[in-house]
């Protein structure tokens, strides 16, 4: 595989990097018509670049049946409409089992979750990835790194191994420490990809990201491709002015340690009547007192 360049894929990864939602049906089951028409909003509103399996899909409490269902909905629904970043994860097995799945469903890429793990080395860390890696050398893989313990050099140790590794989903909440890991690793080497959404991506794209992740995309597309237009231009100021329309959003989602991140984005959903507010343990829906700021903020950026 050594003549593939990846350069579609790496173009792929810097935009507005949506997560979409997994919507229940009453009795529990992934709702799979109201999750095709949530898809088909955000290719419809412009998003180019899908990842079925991420956190705001609330990848950990899918059964694998349900994580495979996902992926097949997602391309499926998107054609070629938009680029595929499938979330993988738990033990190697599943991982590579996840991702050989994607592949032969026609994702181009694998989004590898943080190791769930007590005891993480930073030499395993490269390992569990590079095993991932070396699965399907055809794939795109980004790693979506949370641990600010890790090192950049370690990250360049796992792209020298894999020529595959073309980007990163870099979630730690601290832009200085993302400018010395990005510069550490190899700024030009990977796409960096601001993990932590709309809250982070000016300081994050002021340091080197060329991306952002969204949860807040599923319920106003257009909001976030204003801030990704912006900060492709480089004017920040036009950029801040997308981060006060959010900033209330996204703080209800990241308050108490990002417990109702879920769940706000599927309030906001659920106010315009788009899915149902139903999440997972060990999310929980939202209080009835907050519901109703929550559909007064998506009922603003809809007009």
């Amino acid at each position: 595989m050594s003549g593939v360049t990846f350069e579609t894929q790496r173009a792929a990864l810097a935009d507005v990097v949506a997560i979409p939602v997994t919507p229940f049906a009453e009795d529990g089951s992934v709702d799979t018509a109201a999750h095709r028409a949530l898809l088909r909003r955000l290719v419809d509103g412009g998003v180019r670049i899908l990842t079925p399996n991420g956190n705001t899909g609330e990848f950990y409490a899918l059964t694998p049946e349900e994580r495979r269902l996902v992926t097949e909905l997602t391309v499926d629904e998107a054609g070629d409409g938009a680029a595929i970043l499938a979330g993988v994860g738990h033990d190697v097995p599943t991982a590579i089992a996840s991702a050989r799945h994607a592949r032969e469903r026609g994702a181009q890429m694998v989004m590898v979750h943080q190791p769930v793990h007590p005891y993480v080395s930073q030499a395993g860390w490269v390992d569990y990835h590079r095993a991932i890696a070396e699965a399907v050398p055809e794939l795109g893989v980004v790693p979506y790194i949370r641990n600010a313990q890790l090192s950049g050099a370690r990250l360049a140790q796992l792209g020298e191994a894999c020529p595959n590794v073309i980007g990163v989903k870099y979630a730690v909440p601290d832009a200085a420490r993302f400018a010395a890991f990005a510069r550490d690793a190899g700024l030009d080497r990977f796409v960096w990809v601001a993990g932590l959404a709309e809250p982070y991506a000016p300081s994050y794209f002021s340091a080197g990201a060329t991306g952002f992740t969204s949860g807040l995309v599923n319920v106003a597309p257009s909001v976030s491709l204003n801030m990704i237009e912006a900060l492709r231009s480089g004017d920040y100021p036009a950029a801040m002015k997308v981060w006060e329309q959010i900033r209330r959003f996204e703080e209800l989602r990241a308050a108490h340690g990002s417990a109702d991140n879920v769940s706000v984005v599927k309030e906001a959903l659920a106010s315009l009547g788009l899915c149902r507010r139903d999440v997972r343990p060990p999310s929980r829906t939202l209080p009835e007192e907050q519901r109703a700021e929550v559909a007064s903020i998506a009922a603003g950026w809809s007009i």
